[in-house]
């Protein structure tokens, strides 16, 4: 199981190419620097492979949620910085036909474990095609307007929940942060102030097309 180390993007958590930073501008993976992302800050626990790969299948796929606290105590020390001082933890919301079908939501049992307050204000209010196999160009576009605020919320009362606040979306995997990106937009467009994103792995590009 390879735990992320060394110098990591200040945008997305990725690591940089080079173990030399030459100024605070540079701290920035070359995909950062060439696409504005709504998600402030990102962090990762390990990589999407192996033995850490595995264990996050049996989580999500086979319904093991004994998983979750073992992994959020992983998510916790990473991810230490994006928690630190943040108002809300917010899960990534699965649509509500695949929360039916799973049982459960493994963004939200592990968002749960985090020691921030967490709010479920976000809604997926269309069923995406699975991202596996997709272009990080595709992944946009499969995930635009697939976000919102919960139909149970009010929009004023949203806005209450989430002006001026500092918010950490959570979810168990990352690849291209398309994801992540669409749901930040949604919690800057309610007034968040910073929307930071922690998830358990982050996938190598090689894993974006399996």
């Amino acid at each position: 199981m390879r735990i992320v180390a060394g110098p990591l993007c200040r945008t997305c958590g990725d690591p940089l190419p080079s173990w030399r930073v030459i100024s605070v501008a540079l701290e920035q993976c070359p995909r950062c620097r060439r696409r504005r992302s709504a998600v402030d800050t990102a962090r990762a626990a390990g990589e999407y492979e192996g033995p850490l790969r595995r264990i996050l299948h049996a989580f999500k796929y086979e319904g093991r949620r004994a998983l979750a606290g073992p992994l959020a105590a992983m998510m916790r020390t990473a991810g230490a910085a994006v928690l630190d001082d943040a108002d809300a933890s917010v899960p990534v919301p699965l649509h509500p036909w695949r929360r039916v079908r799973r049982g459960f939501n493994q963004a939200d049992d592990l968002a749960c474990l985090l020691g921030a307050p967490i709010l479920r204000v976000l809604w997926r209010g269309r069923a995406t095609a699975p991202q596996t196999g997709l272009s990080a160009a595709a992944r946009r576009r499969n995930v635009r307007h697939a976000f919102g605020l919960s139909p149970f919320l009010s929009d004023e009362r949203g806005r209450r929940l989430l002006e001026g606040r500092v918010i950490v979306l959570v979810d168990d995997v990352r690849t291209t942060g398309a994801t992540l990106d669409a749901c930040a937009a949604t919690l800057k467009g309610a007034g968040a102030r910073e929307v930071r994103a922690l998830t358990m792995a982050r996938a190598s590009f090689s894993a974006w097309r399996e």
